[in-house]
C-alpha cells in the first residue's frame, strides 16, 4: 500500500511538472545583456535546458557529455541546449570562464546571479534539467546526473519531435 501511495504521488508531482510552462524571468547573457528566459522557445525548436553551478561537479559532467554527443544527437532531431548558471556574482566570472574552458560554445549560455529563474522553474538543487517543447511546456524534468543518463534528454526531445 505504502509503495502505491509513494507511486501515486511521484505521478502526480510528475504531472505538475509536465503541465507547468516555462516562465518568463530576466537573466543575464553571456556578454552581460538582459535575457528573457520565455525567449528560450521560438514556436519552432525544443530545448533542453540545464541548471548548473560551478562547484557542482556532476553539473560540469553532464553538461560535458551533453556537448560531447550534441553534433550526433542534431542528426536526429533539431534542438537547442541552453546551460544556466545559478552562480551568484562572485562566482559570476568563473562560470564564464568555466563555459569558454569546456568548449560549450554550441549552447545558449545564461547567468542567473540573482537566482529569480532558478526559483521560478522550482529548482532545489543542481544539476537540475528540464526538456521543454516548441511552446514552452516543460515535458521532462530530472535532478542528479548518472553517466549515461542524457540520453534520456534525447529520448524526450525524439518524443516531441515525433509529434
Amino acid at each position: 500500500m505504502k509503495k502505491l501511495i509513494i507511486t501515486a504521488l511521484f505521478g502526480l508531482a510528475f504531472s505538475a511538472i509536465a503541465a507547468a510552462q516555462l516562465p518568463s524571468v530576466e537573466v543575464q547573457d553571456i556578454d552581460g545583456a538582459k535575457f528573457d528566459t520565455a525567449l528560450i522557445v521560438d514556436g519552432k525548436t525544443p530545448a533542453v535546458i540545464s541548471f548548473w553551478a560551478v562547484t557542482c561537479k556532476p553539473c560540469i559532467q553532464e553538461l560535458d557529455a551533453i556537448n560531447e554527443a550534441l553534433e550526433e544527437w542534431r542528426e536526429e532531431a533539431d534542438f537547442r541546449v541552453v546551460a544556466v548558471s545559478v552562480d551568484d556574482t562572485r562566482f559570476n566570472a568563473k562560470a564564464k570562464a568555466l563555459t569558454s574552458s569546456h568548449g560549450w560554445s554550441d549552447f545558449t549560455l545564461l547567468f542567473d546571479v540573482n537566482s529569480d529563474f532558478k526559483r521560478a522553474m522550482n529548482v532545489v538543487q543542481t544539476p537540475q534539467v528540464f526538456v521543454v517543447d516548441t511552446e514552452g511546456k516543460i515535458i521532462y524534468s530530472h535532478t542528479g546526473y548518472t553517466p549515461g543518463g542524457e540520453e534520456l534528454l534525447l529520448e524526450a526531445i525524439l518524443k516531441i519531435a515525433e509529434k
